[in-house]
C-alpha cells in the first residue's frame, strides 16, 4: 500500500463514516429518550434510497399507500382513545391533518412529473413521504408499551423491522437501485481525485450534525428531549410529555435515516434489505460511545468507516467480520472498567 491508495481508502472511509455517524446519533437518541433499540432505523436508509431512485425513474412509489394506511389506523386509534377517555368523539384538526396529509402526498406522487423534477424537489418529496412514518411507528407500536421492559421493546423492534423488510420487498421488488449523483465533478488533491459526491455527503452530514447540536442545545424542544433522556420521571414532573418526546425523537430518527439514504444512494447500490447492515454499523459506533455519549458515538462511527475501508483492501472477504468484532474489545473494556457488583437475591 502506498500513500495514494491510503488516501483513496481514507476518503471512502470518511464518506461512509459520515453516514454511520448520523445513524449512530439517531440510534443513540432514540435509545436515550425511549429505551428502544430502533432496529428499523436502517429501513429508512433503504427506503429513502429506493424511493429517490423510483422518483428519478418516474415510477409510482407503492410505499405511499403504506403511509396512508398507517395514518388512517393512527387516526382511528386516537379516536378510540379519545372516546375511552371522554366518552364522546369531537372534531380535532390534528386528527384530520393526520389523514389528509398522506393523501395529499400520494396525490403529488401520482400527478407530478417525477422524473422531470430537479434533484432538490425529488429529495423533498422523498422526505415528505418517509419522515412522517417515524412518528407513526412510535404511535402504533411503541407508545402503547412505552412502560414495558427493554427486552419487550427490543422484541417489538425486531418484529417491526422484519415487517418493514417484507413491505419493502412488496413495494420496491428485489432489484437494487442507485440514484444519480448530486455532483459529477471531481477535484484533484495531490495524487488523489476527490469525488464531488463524497464531498457532498460529508458536508451534508456535517451540516446535519451541527443542526442537531443547535437543536438540542438552543431550542426548547431539544432541551425537553435532553431532559427526558436524562431523567424521565423528573421531566414528566416538569410537564414534559413522554409521548411528545417519543414522537419527536422518532421524527428526528426518520429524518436522519431518510437523509442518509438519499446521500448514500449515488455511492452504492441498495436493496430493500440493505438498511439493516448499514444501520448495524452505525450501532457499532453507538456501542463504542457506550450508548450515552454523542461525540464518542460519532467518533466511533467514523472509526468504523475507516476500518471498513482499509479492511476491504487487506481482506475484503472478512471486512464485515472485522467491523462487527470491534464490539468485543469495546464491551470487554467497559466490562473491566465497570465496578458494579450485582447482588444475588436469596430464593425464598
Amino acid at each position: 500500500m502506498n500513500a495514494q491508495i491510503a488516501l483513496i481508502l481514507g476518503q471512502d472511509g470518511i464518506t461512509n463514516g459520515a453516514i454511520y455517524a448520523l445513524l449512530a446519533l439517531a440510534i443513540l437518541l432514540v435509545f436515550a429518550v425511549t429505551r428502544v433499540l430502533f432496529i428499523p432505523q436502517g429501513e429508512f436508509v433503504a427506503f429513502g434510497a429506493l424511493t429517490m431512485a423510483a422518483i428519478q425513474d418516474g415510477k409510482p412509489v407503492a410505499l405511499v399507500w403504506l403511509v396512508v394506511a398507517f395514518a388512517l389506523i393512527e387516526a382511528a386509534v386516537d379516536l378510540r382513545a379519545q372516546y375511552r377517555r371522554r366518552g364522546r368523539l369531537f372534531w380535532q384538526w390534528r386528527l384530520a391533518a393526520k389523514a389528509v396529509y398522506p393523501l395529499a402526498v400520494a396525490a403529488l406522487f401520482y400527478t407530478l412529473p417525477l422524473a422531470a423534477l430537479p434533484a432538490g424537489a425529488q429529495a423533498l418529496l422523498t422526505l415528505a413521504l418517509l419522515v412522517p412514518l417515524g412518528p407513526q411507528l412510535y404511535r402504533l407500536f411503541y407508545q402503547p408499551i412505552a412502560s414495558a421492559s427493554t427486552l419487550v421493546l427490543l422484541i417489538v423492534s425486531i418484529a417491526v423491522h422484519l415487517a418493514l423488510v417484507g413491505l419493502g420487498l412488496l413495494a420496491f421488488g428485489a432489484e437494487g437501485a442507485r440514484t444519480r449523483p448530486f455532483i459529477d465533478a471531481s477535484f484533484a488533491l495531490g495524487p488523489v481525485n476527490i469525488n464531488g459526491q463524497a464531498i457532498w455527503v460529508v458536508a451534508a452530514s456535517a451540516v446535519l450534525i451541527v443542526a442537531l447540536y443547535l437543536f438540542f442545545e438552543r431550542s426548547m424542544y431539544g432541551k425537553a428531549l435532553r431532559a427526558a433522556a436524562f431523567n424521565r420521571l423528573g421531566a414528566r414532573l416538569m410537564g414534559i410529555s413522554p409521548v411528545f418526546a417519543g414522537k419527536i425523537t422518532f421524527f428526528v430518527a426518520a429524518l436522519i435515516g431518510t437523509v442518509s439514504g438519499i446521500l448514500i444512494a449515488p455511492i452504492t447500490t441498495l436493496y430493500f434489505d440493505s438498511g439493516f447492515l448499514v444501520s448495524l454499523k452505525g450501532f457499532v459506533g453507538a456501542i463504542i460511545g457506550g450508548l450515552v455519549s454523542y461525540p464518542l458515538a460519532a467518533a466511533g462511527a467514523l472509526l468504523v468507516g475507516l476500518i471498513e475501508a482499509f479492511s476491504a483492501f487487506w481482506a475484503s472477504a472478512y471486512k464485515e467480520i472485522i467491523v462487527f468484532t470491534l464490539i468485543i474489545p469495546v464491551l470487554l473494556w467497559r466490562s473491566l472498567k465497570s465496578h458494579t457488583v450485582e447482588e444475588e437475591e436469596d430464593e425464598a
